[in-house]
């Protein structure tokens, strides 16, 4: 058994979880208080992923940064990014996929946050920014907790889009749901389920976690 396909995993979650919470803050942000005609649209496209299948959304990421395509073709000539069969492109992928998992808890902490907190720091002087930094973030710690770990998680178990993206090479894509599938294939059941085990305890351990964090248990216990 290698363990390879666990780290790359975790190394991808761990990846793709940082870049969605610094792009989600300020997406769900302007989604919880923008009044602009397109929001419906940004709410259906951030939300496509939820529908969509693994599949499509890879194969639509493999035609669009593949070397023989131009736009691919273009990346790879003047920037020297490459997107197909790489570590970056599972990120890439993975960005997009849970992007959801991250923007709605988010988007939902802030909605419901009375509106006088905001107005109450503006009349403080306070700036946009610094509102959203020092006391609307602060004020939705259950929520921020929520969209990274289900980012985290979901991004743990993805197959179709990391397999499209990515495809199997062994220590540079080879995640661990495909490794999965590879040992059940290969009728090594053994270490398929050493695999799987390792990331059910892992992901029910973190969920668990969050569920004790946001009910207040573990104050409970503590005091």
């Amino acid at each position: 058994m290698s363990w390879d396909p666990l780290i790359l995993t975790f190394k991808l979650a761990l990846v793709t979880t940082a870049i969605l919470l610094v792009l989600s803050i300020p997406l769900a942000y302007w989604l919880a208080y923008s009044k602009v005609r397109l929001k419906p649209i940004v709410e259906t496209l951030v939300s496509m992923p939820l529908v969509l299948p693994p599949t499509v959304l890879g194969f639509y990421f493999l035609i669009a940064f593949s070397p023989r395509n131009e736009f691919g073709a273009f990346l790879d000539e003047w920037f020297g990014l490459q997107f197909v069969f790489s570590f970056p492109g599972l990120v890439l992928a993975s960005v997009f996929y849970s992007l959801p998992f991250m923007v709605h808890p988010i988007q939902s902490g802030l909605s419901g946050l009375p509106a006088s907190l905001r107005e109450a720091s503006y009349l403080m002087g306070y700036s946009k920014f610094r509102t959203l930094l020092n006391v609307l973030l602060p004020n939705i710690r259950p929520a921020l907790l929520t969209g990274i770990v289900l980012s985290f998680a979901h991004t743990v178990g993805e197959f179709g889009v990391v397999l499209m993206i990515g495809g199997n090479i062994p220590g540079q894509t080879r995640v661990a749901s495909i490794a999965i599938y590879d040992e059940v294939e290969a009728l090594n059941y053994g270490t398929a389920n050493v695999y799987s085990a390792i990331l059910f305890s892992v992901t029910f351990m973190i969920l668990l976690l969050v569920y004790l964090v946001n009910g207040g248990y573990l104050k409970k216990y503590w005091r």
